[in-house]
């Protein structure tokens, strides 16, 4: 279907907003399950052994020293902007966000739950202290000189793929209170999301009159959940994605579509409508 269908649909009704990957692939970020990330066949990161494998660490901020440098400073495209603009315009009430990157706050948007957390924040797993993502990036470069030389790509958990052997030389950074393991504040694969983040997610829901769901295939279920609630309440829904999408029979209406193309196009139909 075309964006004035689902423009038609939206038109008039308090919109909440549940984005993915796909959303930010058109700032540089590659998400998972998109053809470029499939040729790559990359594992994400399992949050368990992450915790208890001291060299999975290792290899992680080895990665994320190169990553970051690129991922930290990606900027809002036009989809980020235009849900922006519609939340400013009264049309869309917050966005419900998979992803960790932070670009819908830099684009303006006031009401955000970030479901997996943000890379901008780290903790440390043994006394929980927290430390700013560029600061420790900073102290990673200061103890590993000359490790932004190496190329690699970018991946989308922050970090980036580097072959195992240039991993064996990188000193890892140390919790600044006790010097205990760093961990990046989000939610890996296999851990679960926090009950209040996943509560301010529902009322966030429950204060909307309709569901757009963009650039996500939906195949997690802590954003899938949503689909259902809407279901369950009959609340009308909006698809917009490339690609298959885990219960898109439920869609009211599908556009298969970049978010960074369709958004735009949907802010411009809606404008002045409310």
């Amino acid at each position: 279907m075309s964006v004035d269908a689902l423009a038609e649909l939206l038109r008039g009704r308090r919109v909440c907003a549940l984005t993915g990957a796909g959303v930010s692939t058109e700032s540089g970020i590659p998400d998972y399950r998109g053809p470029e990330t499939r040729r790559r066949a990359r594992n994400p990161i399992q949050g368990k052994a992450f915790r208890e494998n001291e060299s999975l660490r290792l290899r992680y901020w080895a990665r994320a020293a190169i990553g970051w440098s690129r991922f930290g400073a990606a900027a809002p495209n036009a989809g980020h902007r235009a849900l922006a603009e519609l939340e400013r315009l009264g049309a869309v009430v917050g966005v419900i966000t998979q992803n960790v990157d932070g670009l819908h706050h830099a684009a303006g948007s006031r009401r955000v739950v970030e479901l997996h957390g943000a890379l901008r924040a780290v903790h440390c797993l043994d006394c929980g202290v927290d430390e700013a993502r560029e600061s420790v990036q900073a102290r990673l470069l200061a103890a590993n000189p000359g490790w932004l030389a190496r190329g690699a790509e970018i991946a989308p958990d922050g970090d980036a793929d580097l072959p195992e052997e240039a991993v064996a030389g990188f000193t890892p950074p140390g919790c600044l209170r006790c010097d205990g393991p760093l961990k990046p504040s989000v939610v890996f694969f296999g851990e679960t999301v926090p009950k209040p983040v996943v509560d301010d997610a529902f009322a966030l829901l429950e204060s909307a009159e309709a569901l757009l769901v963009a650039g996500t295939s939906l195949a997690v279920f802590s954003g899938f959940r949503f689909v259902r609630a809407a279901v369950a309440r009959g609340m009308p829904i909006g698809l917009l994605n490339l690609g298959e999408t885990r219960g898109a029979e439920h869609a009211h209406v599908r556009v298969e579509a970049p978010s960074g193309e369709a958004l735009p196009e949907l802010l411009a139909r809606l404008e002045g409508v409310r």
